[in-house]
């Protein structure tokens, strides 16, 4: 199959007039002008557009369904109603609850990924808690928080098939640094759900964390005399940071803002919950907690932040907005997610020899097809 005369998103993430060919659902080749054969199958693209599939590597939920349930079925119900929105590739992600339980879902992703669902294509896991701080603990139970524990851990990575791909942590629990040191071996550390500071944050990344969970969320901010987490990873240059793009947690001056500072190491998340894809007003539930969804916000009783009730491709669209160039927001949802992960040999961006993920774009930016 050949994509003619389309605007794609080529590999420096650039939007130029180029056809793509694929064979056999692998990208063979990338060029301005493709020779083809009558025996060809030929999609004349003039006036679309085409970038990579995106990549959400944190989610909880969607459509009634939570990676925490422990069950292939929500997963796959999730992966089914993901690609239905551009996402071709995710990270189930677990939160702070029972150990059990969190054995049960990881049980449960390691089948999707060794015997594949049917949507989009299962990378890993994403283990957002029990290591965290209880003081910025949001919408996480409080009652299933940890100390940082490296053999629980190890045993729980060990249980999903080595499967897990990013681990979160508040660096100042008890044993926080040593966690983060030996962990790193293992996954991508990634600080979340925290009190720390901008020293605290920076002797973080000294030990080996690289990764930031939902900036400005669930952290300290950024002043001109405490410059806080946030700070600590805007004066770095190799820790990659999420950012959830909904226009609920974060406001949109601050989100043109951070992608004019770190435009190269942001990553667009979701952070959805079970209610995405639902009915609003009916009562929903995250981690074991009563979350209400009004008016496109998802909140806990008290009015806590509860995830989101987003996708990717609606935030790519609220960035440009925002302001936000276009191919700066692609970027941040597609190789930049893949290199945190370490997929981005196989996914994130248009060229040879990678998996053909792909989402045709209309005029109006609204997607018309997915090639998974």
């Amino acid at each position: 199959m050949i994509f003619k005369n389309a605007k794609v998103i080529d590999s420096s993430f650039e939007l130029k007039i180029l056809d793509v060919e694929i064979e056999d659902g692998i990208i063979k080749n990338v060029a301005e002008q493709i020779p083809y054969t009558d025996a060809d199958m030929v999609v004349d693209c003039e006036g679309y557009t085409i970038i990579p599939g995106l990549i959400d590597i944190h989610i909880h939920g969607c459509m009634g369904f939570d990676a925490s349930d422990g069950t292939r079925e929500a997963i796959e119900e999730m992966a089914k109603f993901l690609l239905s929105k551009g996402v071709t590739t995710f990270c189930p992600t677990t939160m702070t609850q029972p150990v059990e339980n969190i054995e049960k879902a990881f049980l449960a992703i390691k089948d999707s990924i060794e015997n594949p669902v049917e949507g989009a294509r299962v990378a890993g896991i994403n283990m957002e808690g029990p290591f965290i701080s209880a003081e910025k603990r949001g919408a996480q139970k409080q009652e299933d928080i940890l100390e940082a524990d490296f053999a629980l851990f190890e045993h729980l990575y060990n249980l999903s098939g080595k499967n897990i791909k990013l681990v979160d942590v508040a660096p100042e629990v008890p044993n926080g640094h040593e966690f983060i040191f030996k962990a790193k071996d293992l996954c991508r550390v990634s600080l979340a759900h925290t009190t720390g500071g901008y020293d605290d944050i920076k002797k973080a990344f000294e030990s080996g964390a690289s990764h930031i969970t939902h900036l400005y969320n669930a952290m300290t901010g950024f002043s001109h005399r405490e410059p806080g987490a946030v700070g600590a990873v805007f004066d770095t240059d190799t820790v990659f940071a999420e950012i959830i793009c909904d226009g609920f947690h974060i406001h949109p001056a601050v989100l043109r803002s951070t992608f004019k500072l770190i435009a190269d190491r942001l990553v667009i998340i979701s952070d959805s919950m079970r209610a995405n894809g639902l009915p609003e007003g009916e009562i929903s539930e995250l981690g074991g907690q009563e979350v209400i969804v009004k008016d496109g916000r998802a909140a806990l009783s008290d009015g806590t932040l509860a995830g989101s009730v987003t996708n990717i491709f609606s935030e790519i669209k609220n960035l440009v907005e925002y302001g936000v160039p276009f191919e700066a927001a692609v970027k941040a949802a597609t190789i930049n997610p893949a290199k945190v992960i370490g997929v981005d040999d196989k996914v994130g961006s248009i060229e040879n020899g990678k998996l053909a993920d792909l989402l045709i774009l209309d005029e109006n930016m609204d997607i018309v097809a997915v090639y998974h």
